[in-house]
């Protein structure tokens, strides 16, 4: 059940990213708001990958955005290796970003079609002058071979060259050349084959261990997520629902809506029936009126008055495992999801 509370938060002065009381709001005409993101606090401690997982709309994106100012946040801190980001003067900000990057979903309209590729991805070393002349076509040319492209070819060519696990690999080679300390990743596989993914993950995590990079992995597919993160969050309609380490979380998950997501990673078993496996009713409602109470009621089955009148808060159900629920799944309960969750791994 989405809800609030900061029990999953790791003392302060351990983590590099630290996000408190999140909100992030957009005017829908009328008086009407869009409540895309409502409450949520969540941490990521330096070369740790937190995986924020959820349906399409759920705020993922928009969290992902928000840490990045862009836009800023409605309410809340945003506090980044000591700094609140949200309180920042425009310089101040600008100067920052150096140390936060982003690898946006679309790999293809991410990239300026205009401009050659070795000025997209010195385009951040040619802005902060940190590089020029030999040293800059040499940042340039490591980038390339370090992402898997040959310099000699790809230098003098354009975006529309390239296939999209190609742009990709562009896009990620002109996050990490600016030395970044925190990327965030926007679903930056879900455009991708299924082949192709399997090779931007493996680059990411290579990556990451060769530039100890922290990152915020966002995507909508648990199995994806459970293979590249350290921790990982879940999202509904703008709240968080469950946090954890990634293998207790799908062996046992405490929420009914990841036990939900966990029963919908397809299997690769003609024996299993797609009706005998746990699915989800109803719609997601609208984030211009959200439910009151537990935001996920409307669709739950373990549902009450409770549910409908108090917001849930994050409480731990074990090692590094909270959830946001009045009613969580006990291990048994959540048989059929650990079943699942097994055979997708």
């Amino acid at each position: 059940m989405a809800g609030v509370g900061k029990a999953h938060l790791r003392p302060a002065g351990e983590s590099l990213l630290r996000i408190e009381d999140l909100v992030v709001e957009f005017p829908a005409g009328r008086g009407q708001k869009v409540h895309a993101v409502t409450d949520v606090n969540l941490d990521v401690v330096e070369g740790e990958t937190l995986g924020l997982v959820g349906e399409s709309g759920c705020g993922k994106s928009t969290t992902g955005k928000a840490i990045l100012q862009l836009p800023p946040p409605t309410s809340g801190r945003v506090m980044f290796g000591g700094t609140d980001l949200t309180g920042l003067a425009p310089k101040e900000l600008r100067a920052i970003r150096t140390r936060l990057q982003m690898i946006f979903q679309d790999p293809i309209s991410s990239l300026n079609p205009r401009r050659r590729i070795e000025d997209i991805i010195a385009e951040g070393l040619d802005i902060w002058k940190l590089a020029s002349g030999d040293e800059r076509r040499r940042k340039i040319d490591e980038m390339l071979t370090t992402v898997g492209m040959d310099p000699t070819v790809v230098r003098g060519r354009r975006p529309h060259q390239f296939s999209g696990g190609q742009c990709q690999r562009i896009s990620i080679a002109r996050a990490v050349i600016t030395e970044p300390q925190l990327i965030v990743c926007d679903e930056p596989v879900s455009a991708l084959d299924v082949s192709v993914q399997a090779q931007i993950l493996n680059l990411l995590e290579d990556m990451k261990a060769r530039y100890g990079l922290t990152l915020i992995f966002i995507a909508h597919d648990l199995a994806v997520v459970k293979n590249i993160s350290d921790r990982v969050a879940v999202m509904y309609l703008g709240r968080l629902c469950e946090v954890g380490d990634p293998d207790e979380l799908y062996q046992r998950p405490a929420h009914p809506y990841t036990a939900a997501l966990l029963s919908a990673i397809p299997i690769p078993d003609p024996s299993v029936r797609p009706e005998d496996r746990q699915t989800l009713g109803g719609e997601i409602p609208s984030p211009l009126s959200p439910p009151s109470g537990c935001r996920f009621r409307t669709r739950c089955p373990r549902a009450d008055d409770q549910c409908r009148d108090v917001v849930p808060e994050m409480t731990q159900v074990g090692p590094d495992h909270f959830v946001a629920c009045h009613h969580p799944l006990a291990p048994g309960e959540a048989e059929a999801a650990v079943t699942i969750s097994g055979a997708a791994n």
